[in-house]
């Protein structure tokens, strides 16, 4: 039996305080610490990060900042860390992993979020709210830190550097764009450009090491008929509740729920199934839809999907363009949802 739901029909209502409750690490990184990242031998960087960030915990807990220029303390390399301190390295090096440890570790309040949610949150809230909110909290960590948008860039900018004043301690990781996956590095003088004066207030931490993952585009699978959706559905989720939407309708209702809403427009949801997947044209319509898939990826939703196969979910333009980035991560990610469902699939044979 199957609990079916439909995404096109939530418009949930959350408050100031549910939506930082939000800004947790995802399931995925929920029980991770320093102790269960691996750094490879054959990789110093991996290893001196982890002491590094762990000595940053420690000193956030131990001694309150005082301001953007208030430097901690003692003897180590870690102790002379200024308001914050920046991960970079290519994908799959593990800086999530270790960015969610650090949450971990230092004893709240404290956040932890994407680049996005982030903005996402001043866009629900006003900037002014959210300096409130957030400037009592000892850490705010911000993954994915993007580039791709200068206007977001300058508005977090904004945000760091008056937390930072606030005395909140700082941890970011970066990212690279698919066609520097060659070498997977973030320089520093992109980051100094982009970040003006907050960046010479952060420790950057340089994470080598191979990446796990892909490299491009993945394969997804192949779409499933409509007329095999139902069938798979009761077959694969049996006992859960799942978001049944046909995709056009989808799309068009994200744009009347405010994105910082899409966590808990999920909430409870086990599996989704979307008919007729297409193409998505407009710019605007595919940024949001990014989001979805990223809360998606956090909750580890398997997707069922029929139409158009997901590495055609955006225009060949949109997969060339400024947002590259958030193109192929949307891709990728949400092939490794349906590879899930194609998995649940294949483990027993359909009757």
């Amino acid at each position: 039996m199957v609990q079916v739901e439909q995404l096109s029909t939530r418009r949930p209502a959350v408050s100031v305080e549910e939506l930082l409750k939000g800004f947790v690490p995802s399931p995925r990184f929920g029980e991770v610490s320093f102790n269960t990242y691996r750094p490879d031998p054959s990789q110093p960087s991996q290893a001196e990060a982890v002491t590094m960030l762990q000595e940053f915990g420690e000193a956030t807990m131990a001694k309150p900042a005082s301001g953007l220029r208030k430097f901690f303390g003692g003897k180590s390399k870690a102790a002379d860390s200024r308001a914050g301190i920046y991960l970079d390295g290519g994908f799959g090096v593990g800086k999530t992993h270790l960015l969610s440890s650090l949450w971990h570790q230092v004893e709240g309040p404290k956040a932890i979020g994407t680049f996005v949610e982030y903005t996402n949150l001043v866009g629900a809230l006003s900037f002014r709210k959210t300096v409130e909110a957030l400037s009592t909290y000892k850490l705010v960590c911000i993954d994915e830190f993007e580039l791709d948008d200068p206007g977001d860039t300058v508005l977090m900018s904004r945000l760091m550097r008056e937390l930072a004043d606030a005395g909140v301690k700082l941890a970011a990781t970066s990212n690279t764009l698919p066609g520097s996956l060659g070498d997977g590095r973030f320089a520093a003088v992109d980051f100094q450009r982009e970040i003006q004066v907050l960046a010479d207030q952060f420790d950057i931490l340089h994470i080598d090491g191979e990446d796990f993952r892909h490299r491009g585009l993945p394969t997804p699978p192949e779409p499933v008929p409509n007329s095999d959706l139902d069938s798979r559905m009761r077959h694969d989720f049996a006992g859960r509740t799942v978001a049944v939407d046909d995709f056009a309708t989808l799309v068009d209702h994200l744009a009347g729920v405010h994105p910082s809403r899409y966590r808990q427009m999920l909430a409870g949801v086990d599996a989704v199934v979307w008919r007729n997947v297409h193409t998505i044209t407009e710019q605007s319509v595919a940024l949001r839809f990014v989001v979805l898939a990223d809360r998606l990826y956090d909750k580890d939703v398997p997707i069922l999907a029929s139409g158009a196969p997901l590495d055609q979910l955006f225009t060949p333009e949109m997969m060339t363009g400024g947002y590259q980035k958030k193109y192929f991560r949307a891709v990728s990610r949400l092939t490794a949802l349906a590879r899930e469902a194609q998995e649940a699939s294949t483990a027993v044979p359909v009757s």
